[in-house]
């Protein structure tokens, strides 16, 4: 995973550390519920009913959490045929106008994605059509926090905080694990994103990132493999 991005104190290291682990162990768990799950079917004619749904979970998250990571690395591909002919000024005033429209752009996914996710978790939404002016009144009826996931089963090492948030009052103990935690990754990713976007253009404005695209990665290895190679 490469990118411009250096995390300068022990702080930021530690961050880019976990980041990097997260995203690694997403992609190994993955990797490991399909691999046991093929296994169980072709050989013990068994399965995880679980599985798919665990991987579809994971994926997503994978998904989400990534985008921010490559944000925070500048990974994320464009063109940049035009903006390579352009002088450094005009260069630098079109990656804060780029990643000043993706900000509006995150800000808006902020309010929808916490929107979405806070019924499930027991909470009122905003209200406000593109940027939030308070939060809507909620009948009874309107909170989803008992909403199980289809088949994943509740661990029971963590029934107990995660009744205590999301499960409402009067309902009967979970069976499957409630929704409201694997859609918990949405406003955490989006949050992240925003974070992430206002960094790069501290950087920008800095002088420490030329743009909010991937430099020339694939010319740059076969460059070094031509290297290597001569």
């Amino acid at each position: 995973m490469s990118g411009t991005y250096r995390a300068d104190t022990a702080l930021g290291r530690a961050v880019h550390a976990i980041e990097e682990n997260l995203i690694a162990a997403f992609l190994g768990a993955m990797v490991l519920v399909t691999f046991v799950n093929v296994v169980l079917r072709y050989i013990f004619n068994t399965g995880l009913i679980w599985g798919l749904e665990v991987t579809l979970v994971l994926f997503a998250w994978l998904v989400l959490f990534g985008i921010a990571y490559g944000f925070k690395i500048t990974m994320h591909l464009g063109v940049d045929a035009l903006i390579n002919a352009l002088g450094p000024g005009p260069r630098r005033a079109l990656a804060l106008t780029t990643v000043s429209i993706c900000l509006v752009y995150a800000l808006l996914m902020m309010k929808g994605a916490y929107d979405y996710w806070a019924p499930y978790a027991n909470l009122a939404p905003t209200s406000g059509r593109w940027f939030p002016t308070g939060f809507e009144e909620m009948k009874p009826w309107d909170y989803r926090g008992y909403v199980p996931t289809e088949r994943i089963p509740m661990p029971e090492i963590v029934r107990a905080p995660i009744e205590a948030l999301f499960l409402p009052e009067g309902e009967e103990p979970y069976e499957k694990l409630p929704v409201a935690v694997p859609y918990t990754m949405i406003p955490i990713a989006v949050a992240l994103m925003v974070f992430r976007l206002i960094q790069a253009a501290a950087r920008i404005i800095s002088g420490r990132q030329s743009g909010m695209i991937v430099s020339h990665e694939a010319e740059e290895a076969v460059e070094k493999a031509a290297h290597k190679e001569g």
